[in-house]
């Protein structure tokens, strides 16, 4: 029911062609004006804080640097000014972390996939952590609505020597307008690289047949809102036994195993809010035993 798929099951998408005469008693998403943005920052890192290299925009992203009472950089943000993502838009973020670079990286606010007709949206991020830079990709959750579609992939390429904490997660129709997601398509995708080596995939993918399946306890069960954390740094052991002991105390479902010298953490809850508040405790907790910038965003909390 949940497939593997390949990287050009992520970035090819065929279709019959339809005669123009036809888009009219069949609309196409392509036929509408679609979002293409891209955001890119590159940070590098001193004895005293980081420093912004490189900035890129393409609207409709834009990248935002709240700085803290004592004007440090602690955390970039990227808005998507558009309010949402429709079948057909594609947004890109590229985030490089250079040497000794510490920071943490979010959104504005959770982001919305809308219903689709035909395409899906697609969502590409990648992420570079360098020789002794820290990164923490953090955004807010994914609200898919009924019969939206998303593709989204994520690549990680790691040095030896780097830490990260990734974290993206899903939800599932809107719980408080009682949506319940009957068709629709989801594809998460995840790449990571060690030293330019592929150390670790894996792809979740939902289509339109298995949504009237997927509250059987073999799939999703009743499972509303789901997420993926990865952790890759020094003292992988301990850190693996902290987030499991972070885990049995968390009110939602949570499960952290080591796989190709990573840290892979999954999260699993009825409803977004609950799956919130998990991943607050745990960043606050992992952040406090850590430390920066690996703790919850201050931007989750605006």
């Amino acid at each position: 029911m949940f497939e593997t798929t390949t990287r050009s099951d992520v970035t090819d998408d065929s279709t019959d062609f339809v005669p123009p005469e036809q888009h009219a008693v069949n609309p196409c998403d392509e036929d509408l004006q679609r979002a293409d943005g891209f955001g890119r920052i590159v940070v590098s890192g001193s004895e005293t804080r980081p420093s912004i290299v490189d900035v890129v925009e393409r609207s409709p992203i834009r990248i935002m640097f709240p700085r803290t009472a004592h004007g440090s950089l602690q955390e970039a943000v990227f808005v998507n000014t558009a309010g949402g993502i429709a079948g057909g838009d594609r947004l890109e973020f590229i985030v490089t972390a250079l040497a000794d670079a510490s920071i943490t990286v979010t959104s504005q606010a959770a982001e919305k996939v809308y219903r689709a007709l035909s395409r899906p949206a697609r969502i590409s991020t990648r992420l570079t952590v360098c020789a002794a830079a820290k990164l923490a990709w953090l955004p807010q959750e994914t609200i898919v609505f009924n019969c939206g579609r998303l593709r989204r992939q994520t690549d990680l390429d790691l040095s030896s020597e780097a830490e990260l904490l990734a974290l993206e997660w899903l939800v599932l129709g809107r719980a408080a307008h009682g949506e319940e997601m009957v068709r629709g398509q989801v594809t998460e995708t995840w790449r990571v690289k060690k030293d330019g080596r592929l150390v670790w995939a894996d792809s979740f993918r939902i289509t339109d047949e298995c949504f009237p399946h997927l509250h059987r306890r073999a799939l999703l069960s009743n499972w509303k809102a789901i997420g993926t954390l990865i952790y890759f740094g020094p003292s992988l052991d301990e850190r693996l036994e902290f987030l499991r002991e972070i885990a049995r105390s968390l009110e939602c479902r949570c499960a952290a195993t080591s796989v190709s010298g990573l840290v892979v953490v999954r999260f699993a809850a009825t409803a977004s809010s609950g799956l919130r508040l998990a991943l607050c405790s745990l960043l606050q907790q992992f952040g406090r035993s850590i430390g920066p910038p690996f703790q919850v965003p201050k931007m989750w909390s605006c």
